[in-house]
């Protein structure tokens, strides 16, 4: 396989994940899409290191897997947070839990 497949495949998850990012309220499918640009990182840094014969890509990726996990634990945390208090998880309403 080429190493354009990869990228393609990349650019596309990242487009999307942006995507869920910009047009979603809900936090849940925000959350989801943070995902899918994190995951298309970790296929750029693994396609460039597996054609370039170097192992620091796999090992950045492993990192970002460790960052992704912290991500979900603490915006799960958050989202639970914001349900608990306005019944709803609305992103548009998270100002509203100021003080």
């Amino acid at each position: 396989m080429y190493l354009n497949q990869f990228l393609l495949l990349s650019a596309a998850l990242f487009a999307t994940g942006v995507y869920g990012v910009l047009a979603r309220r809900n936090g849940v499918l925000v959350l989801m899409s943070i995902e899918l640009i994190l995951n298309a990182v970790n296929i750029n840094l693994v396609a460039f290191a597996a054609f370039g014969n170097q192992p620091a890509g796999e090992v950045f990726a492993l990192f970002v897997i460790a960052v992704a996990a912290a991500e979900v634990g603490v915006g799960l945390a958050m989202v639970l947070l914001l349900y608990r208090n306005r019944k709803s998880i609305d992103l548009a309403q998270i100002d509203l839990m100021r003080g």
